[in-house]
């Protein structure tokens, strides 16, 4: 008896059959199941003229590389291959398997796969239909039908373009209070809340907006440097700081030796034995704001130290303050922007 074949050409021995090459056919019968398994194969269609032309494919009995024992195809060319009409791409009768294929053709002309005869179902690449498809071969004897499997149905995004997604009974939702500024920000808008939850979620602290403000960032600053007591500083702008907490409300700082912009509740020790330089005063400070100051070399009368006024005036003097005092120690503490900043003690 001799040997038969499947529809994807796998050779089915008879006993007895193949002496001397059974081995050979068998490892050739292996490789063809291991390329209907996961094989790609790029099929170019039949472009000759316009038309409905027809690319019809068959299997290579025990042989590999026919397009029909091959998983995923692409039909056209992976540049992709230019079309002038209608295609119409045929499988042996009798197939019974699943492809993955994509329509990788340019043109607008439809491209269409079924049975070589019958009159079985067919699946059809619409004309701007450029891509992948999951088709189903029932192998049907005499009437092989193909079917569009899909790989799910497609699910579109709720909502309106920048909206975060989330599920909104079982489908996507999107929210205009809660939208998505690409490399740039999540915002929450119109004054919702952003809720942290505690253990077991029956209580929640939340943060909004104020109803009116003035945008600006809160920026964090890194984590203090070891011991407690520290208190979070913002300036106008909403970049915070750690301030350790003492007694006398002051922070003060490591010694300085040059020009130096200060921040309201600081203590400066200027060193200006290297020479004069300029301590600046917070650009926008408000009622009690407090910048204590003290000659840390004893050199405030050969060099002397300017107070930058910033814009606010000193004294009630639109103009720096100029401290010649040897060993001089005093704080200055903002009012309004009448009087500016005044001597609390000196």
């Amino acid at each position: 008896m001799a040997s038969t074949y499947t529809p994807l050409g796998v050779e089915l021995m008879a006993t007895g059959e193949n002496a001397g090459t059974w081995g050979t056919k068998t490892n050739t019968n292996l490789n063809i199941i291991e390329q209907i398994s996961g094989g790609y194969k790029v099929q170019t269609l039949n472009t000759a003229g316009a038309g409905a032309n027809t690319t019809a494919l068959t299997e290579a009995d025990g042989a590999t590389g026919a397009t029909v024992a091959t998983r995923v195809i692409i039909f056209g060319a992976e540049s992709p291959e230019t079309i002038s009409g209608n295609k119409i791409v045929t499988f042996p009768v009798g197939v019974e398997n699943f492809y993955l294929i994509k329509n990788s053709t340019s043109g607008a002309y439809t491209v269409q796969l079924k049975a070589a005869s019958g009159s079985g179902a067919t699946v059809t690449w619409a004309t701007g239909d450029k891509d992948w498809k999951l088709v189903y071969f029932d192998g049907v004897a005499t009437n092989t039908g193909v079917y569009d499997v899909g790989f799910g149905a497609a699910t579109s995004p709720g909502g309106s373009t920048t909206q975060v997604q989330f599920n909104n009974s079982g489908a996507f939702g999107g929210d205009a209070d809660l939208t998505w500024t690409a490399g740039t920000a999540l915002t929450i808008n119109s004054q919702k809340e952003l809720r942290l939850g505690d253990s077991d979620d029956s209580a929640y602290i939340g943060q909004k907006a104020s109803a009116t403000t003035t945008s600006y960032t809160m920026t964090w600053p890194a984590a203090v440097a070891g011991g407690n007591g520290y208190l979070l500083k913002s300036t106008t702008g909403g970049v915070l700081s750690w301030e350790e907490a003492d007694a006398g409300g002051t922070s003060w700082q490591a010694v300085k030796t040059t020009t130096y912009t200060a921040v309201a509740g600081q203590g400066i020790f200027a060193n200006t034995s290297g020479g004069a330089w300029t301590l600046t005063l917070p650009s926008s400070p408000t009622i009690g704001d407090e910048v204590a100051v003290v000659d840390y070399a004893g050199t405030f009368d050969t060099n002397n130290l300017t107070i930058g006024r910033n814009g606010k005036n000193i004294q009630g003097s639109a103009a720096d303050l100029t401290v010649a005092t040897e060993r001089a120690g005093f704080t200055l503490v903002f009012s309004d922007n009448t009087q500016g900043w005044l001597l609390k003690n000196n």
